[in-house]
């Protein structure tokens, strides 16, 4: 069973995906923001991460680089989630190493298709 690690400051999203993927086969663990995943990531080997963008402490895209640019992690796929929109805002989050980038509120199957065409190419 694939492992996710879930990084969103809003309690109601969290809970949300995580249910998502847990009814999907997934086993998830969650953070409530960036400097908690980081931590959880010193003893947890995830296949997948998703991170929320505006997240208190260390904000998705600064998550999302300090996981690429460490070696222990750099390989694991990262999908940030956000409500900022903008071409820009995609842009930057994949500019910062992540491997997809999803506009909050999507379609439970957008979610679901990037994770396991993810987990596929990892």
């Amino acid at each position: 069973m694939p492992t996710i690690l879930l990084a969103d400051d809003s309690t109601a999203q969290r809970e949300l995906i995580a249910g998502l993927l847990t009814d999907n086969g997934f086993s998830v663990t969650t953070a409530m923001d960036g400097a908690e995943a980081l931590e959880k990531l010193k003893s947890l080997a995830p296949d997948l991460i998703i991170l929320d963008v505006v997240m208190p402490k260390l904000n998705g895209y600064q998550t999302c680089r300090s996981i690429k640019s460490d070696p222990k992690t750099e390989h694991i796929p990262v999908i940030l989630c956000s409500t900022k929109n903008t071409q820009v805002d995609s842009y930057w989050g994949l500019k910062q190493g992540a491997d997809a980038y999803i506009i909050k509120p999507f379609p439970h199957e957008e979610l679901l298709g990037t994770v396991k065409q993810l987990l596929r190419n990892s």
